[in-house]
């Protein structure tokens, strides 16, 4: 008997110390020597699952595909911070873009890359498309399902001789009668195979046999509606799990519903909900502080942020936000703090040496100005951070050639453009200046000191 449970035990070691390969590959010994082992089967297919899962409350890309079929209609003039998608409504509390910068992306520059905010959110399909390729955090993507099809295709590699389960020849009405193993199969059709309407047919079996008692069975047909863009469906199975039983996960959903339908005022009341239930939750906390954010809500984030640090004082995106907020609202010493906090949990990469850089530029600690740039310059991976460090080198040692520099590498920002030809035109090289002026104007049309200084630069060549 020992024997023979030893693998079993063995493959369950693997899984609870998260090494799902060598997991799953026991698991197959197992199952060819007895193909109906339930235990290795249930287990093979939660470690083939771990392998691809993804945290479906985190992220969240809005493709091309979605914007352009989107069905869902929103209020065309909305009352100001009311909606988070059109331009100009998510103005009303904060500052512009010429004060408080904005990537690419269209998100506000926080220290804080979000998983969600990724792909950005396009305002127009021509904006979408215009998007630079080359871009790490605004690529323009074609489908969000397109994103999962590749995930899935990927996965297959870890049965050479073909997928683990032949999802065409299995009966779904056995499997949705014995609670545990649907589960396990549940998931793994749903990360692992990426069929959502498989998945959705075992849920809506299995919830009916359960006589729709089981929460758990409701989040995940609200999960399968979401992937499929029913909006209105899954925002009707999240409700009637919580009414069932409340849990975290579930508000965060629901919560996402509310925000790609465009409305962060129930979103946030939802979330305020949550928190009267589960007092002093973070991710609850974080979901208020980002819609927030979006909303350019500046003193409800930091408020947000700092009841999130007092539950959790090592979280990096907390510290990074609130970082950012002083440093926007002219306290760079303070600023300072936060970011030297996250060096000293060992965030080493090349946001945060800029942001050192520029802190310390602000707070006179001119000595470790340009040591932090220099660092953040040999962490730059790609373009783009780049362009930012050589900007703000630029701005600090007023240097034509950096700005040059970074304009190059960052067409799409305005700021090194309108740097380049203020410089230019200080020095008299009033040509340049105009050029330069010009694709800052492109890049940033409503930026009123671009616009005087291509009216001031087109009375001189007037006189001349």
């Amino acid at each position: 008997m020992g024997s023979e449970m030893e693998p079993l035990l063995r493959a369950w070691s693997y899984f609870r110390r998260r090494k799902f390969q060598l997991c799953a590959d026991l698991c197959t010994q197992m199952l060819e020597k007895s193909p109906y082992d339930q235990a290795a089967w249930i287990l093979k297919a939660r470690a083939l699952t771990e392998m691809v899962y993804i945290d479906e409350i985190d992220v969240d890309h809005e493709g091309i595909a979605e914007m352009i079929l989107d069905e869902n209609a929103i209020a065309q003039v909305p009352r100001p911070g009311t909606s988070l998608k059109l331009p100009g409504t998510n103005q009303a509390g904060g500052p512009s873009q010429a004060i408080r910068p904005i990537t690419q992306a269209g998100r506000p520059i926080t220290g804080f890359l979000r998983p969600s905010t990724q792909s950005g959110r396009p305002g127009t399909m021509e904006q979408a498309i215009r998007t630079p390729r080359t871009a790490y955090t605004a690529r323009p993507i074609t489908s969000s399902s397109g994103r999962f099809v590749r995930l899935g295709t990927a996965s297959m590699l870890t049965s050479p001789d073909g997928p683990f389960i032949n999802l065409s020849r299995l009966n779904l009405t056995k499997y949705s009668q014995k609670p545990k193993l649907a589960k396990a199969l549940f998931e793994y059709i749903f990360h692992h195979e990426n069929d959502i309407k498989m998945a959705l047919d075992l849920a809506s079996l299995s919830t009916e046999h359960s006589q729709y008692k089981d929460w758990w069975w409701k989040v995940q047909i609200g999960k399968c509606y979401y992937r499929l863009g029913m909006y209105r469906e899954a925002e009707k199975q999240f409700k009637s799990a919580l009414k069932q039983q409340e849990m975290v996960d579930t508000f965060l959903y629901l919560a996402k519903v509310y925000i790609i339908l465009d409305q962060p005022v129930t979103a946030l009341n939802l979330f305020k909900q949550g928190l009267d239930k589960f007092p002093g939750e973070v991710t609850l906390l974080c979901g208020i502080a980002r819609i927030y954010e979006e909303m350019n809500n500046s003193s409800s984030v930091a408020e947000y942020y700092k009841e999130v640090l007092k539950q959790d004082n090592t979280h990096v995106e907390a510290i990074a936000c609130i970082g950012s907020n002083h440093f926007y609202s002219d306290q760079p010493e303070i600023a300072l703090r936060f970011y030297r906090r996250l060096l000293q949990m060992g965030v080493y990469n090349c946001q945060l040496f800029n942001n050192l850089g520029l802190c310390c530029f602000y707070a006179q600690q001119y000595d470790m100005t340009l040591t932090s740039f220099e660092r953040a310059l040999s962490l730059a991976e790609n373009e783009e951070e780049a362009a930012d460090v050589w900007y703000n080198l630029g701005h600090i040692a007023v240097a034509r050639a950096l700005l040059q520099t970074a304009s190059s590498l960052a067409p799409h920002m305005y700021e090194p453009h309108f740097n380049f030809a203020t410089i230019s035109d200080k020095i008299g090289d009033l040509q340049r200046s105009y050029v330069a002026a010009q694709k800052s104007e492109a890049a940033f049309p409503e930026h009123v000191d671009t616009q005087h200084l291509i009216k001031q630069l087109k009375q001189h060549f007037a006189m001349i």
